[in-house]
């Protein structure tokens, strides 16, 4: 049976694989790419306005930062998207230079699905990390009655979501676990994908929704936005500060706020658990990966307009949709990434 590879690139390569999309030629004025879950809702409405007003079309696969740094070193797309930056280990294994470029940052917040309770619940990292553990297992613990005085906390058990594929959102909530809890650190630790002592798997930011959504008294992280969208209630988290804050694009600007030294030594610098009276703990920048050298000059010049547009007009659609836009001195450290490609 003979391919259509415009129908193939023009509804995505969801309904047939990247196996298939291989046997494809990229039409022109075409880039592909895939990986994090976490930026997808505000990545989908940059590519539809940048298609708008540039006539390229960007396929994106929202298929889990795991799979972004996957398919990036295996040169199946022109870019992948990672929460999690590539670390030192595996730069070393990819083909060429790689380049990590934060685009926005965002919240990881703690959702749950417990509709009898009108104020939004308080946690602090300990408690979080022995639901977590598996050592909280009711909402009626005396670790979270003693952060909610007041609140009448239901008798039901905890249904304990998380993430099943490779994921920058778990390597985030997997790093601020390890950051707060010693025990987590020894016996987890963080990473896309852990061992987890116990819950039910959903893949991607939408699955895990799901399982909060089915699942009375249940809890999970995923993205500030993929909470808004699904009307969730979520948690407010102590913080180095000693603030309870919810997660905000205010509070994650502040986690991101006096982090420029840090990042000018290594753009990968986290804002996990940062200093800071309104900061919201669980906070990320979300990056792009893209090879300094692409070995065609053509598809070089238009990942690099594109970058151009999405850390300026593109910064304008981030509020709206529960992002923090990029510091301005962020932006000036990914220009001068984005010269360098080639």
């Amino acid at each position: 049976m003979k391919i259509d590879c415009n129908l193939i690139f023009k509804w995505g390569v969801a309904l047939v694989g990247i196996a298939t999309l291989a046997g494809c030629a990229a039409p022109q004025n075409s880039l592909t790419a895939a990986g994090a879950t976490f930026p997808y809702p505000v990545y989908s409405q940059w590519f539809d306005a940048y298609h708008t007003k540039t006539s390229t079309t960007i396929n994106y696969q929202p298929m889990g930062s795991g799979a972004g740094v996957q398919q990036i070193k295996s040169r199946t797309m022109d870019f992948g998207a990672s929460d999690t930056p590539v670390d030192d280990a595996q730069l070393k294994t990819m083909p060429k230079k790689l380049l990590q470029i934060p685009t926005v940052a965002g919240a990881v917040v703690i959702a749950y699905n417990l509709p009898g309770l009108k104020t939004p619940l308080k946690l602090d990292g300990p408690a979080l990390a022995d639901i977590y553990l598996g050592k909280i297992t009711k909402w009626n613990d005396a670790k979270i009655s003693a952060l909610n005085p007041g609140v009448v906390l239901p008798k039901i058990g905890i249904v304990v979501g998380h993430r099943s594929d490779g994921s920058g959102t778990s390597y985030i909530f997997t790093s601020y676990l390890s950051d707060v809890s010693p025990e987590w650190d020894k016996k987890v630790g963080t990473g896309k994908s852990v061992s987890w002592p116990v819950g039910i798997g959903g893949k991607g930011n939408s699955g895990v929704a799901g399982v909060i959504k089915q699942s009375p008294g249940a809890l999970g992280y995923i993205e500030l936005a993929y909470a808004a969208q699904n009307k969730f209630q979520y948690a407010a988290l102590l913080n180095a500060a000693g603030n309870f804050v919810l997660p905000s694009v205010e509070a994650t600007t502040a986690a991101a706020a006096g982090s420029t030294e840090k990042l000018k030594k290594d753009i990968r610098a986290s804002i996990v658990n940062a200093a800071g009276e309104q900061s919201y703990p669980i906070a990320s920048f979300t990056y792009l990966l893209v090879y300094e050298d692409t070995g065609n000059v053509t598809k070089a010049n238009e990942i690099k307009v594109f970058l151009r547009w999405a850390i300026t007009d593109g910064q304008k659609m981030a509020k709206p949709l529960n992002y923090a836009p990029l510091p301005e001195s962020v932006v000036r450290l990914d220009e001068k990434l984005i010269k360098r490609i080639h």
